[in-house]
């Protein structure tokens, strides 16, 4: 039985921000263009609780199997995990999820300190790109330094 999602038409600047701790807001937006959602929160491992749900809820909607939402939700706090260190301090990590049909892409950006890209001759390299599939990641002028997973489901009858 497939889940069905109500949207709405609220564009990204309508979005509401929940209050976070020490009055810290959290953004959650739907882009109505596109089936995508961003999620703004600071970047503190304290909240990193709510990309592990946000990440398995848009995964179970697509119809993932259990153990590739779990896997996703370990990917995503391992790529949130290897870019806290070098954030700012006012810095917020931004969470960009899209969503294709058999496709989950998870974008995690961060405005660090260095703008130094994570080494990927590493463990932790190694386990995100186990869980994830397909994994990415590049920065820009600003020392904003990104992550971005790409999931595809196990076609259905096939694990």
């Amino acid at each position: 039985m497939s889940e069905q999602v109500a949207t709405s038409s609220t564009t990204t600047s309508g979005a509401a921000p929940l209050e976070g701790a020490a009055d810290e807001p959290i953004d959650l937006s739907v882009d109505t263009t596109e089936d995508a959602v961003e999620i703004r929160l600071p970047a503190d491992s304290a909240f990193l609780s709510v990309l592990r749900t946000a990440t398995a809820g848009l995964a179970a909607r697509l119809d993932f199997t259990l153990d590739e939402i779990e896997d996703l939700r370990i990917a995503v706090d391992e790529a949130c995990a290897m870019l806290l260190p070098y954030a700012i301090e006012t810095a917020q990590l931004r969470c960009r999820f899209l969503l294709t049909p058999d496709t989950l892409s998870v974008t995690v950006t961060l405005p660090t300190t260095r703008g130094q890209l994570p080494e990927r001759d590493t463990f932790s390299w190694t386990v995100l790109s186990a869980l994830a599939g397909e994994v990415d990641t590049g920065s820009n002028e600003d020392r904003e330094v990104w992550i971005r997973l790409r999931k595809r489901r196990t076609p259905f009858g096939s694990g």
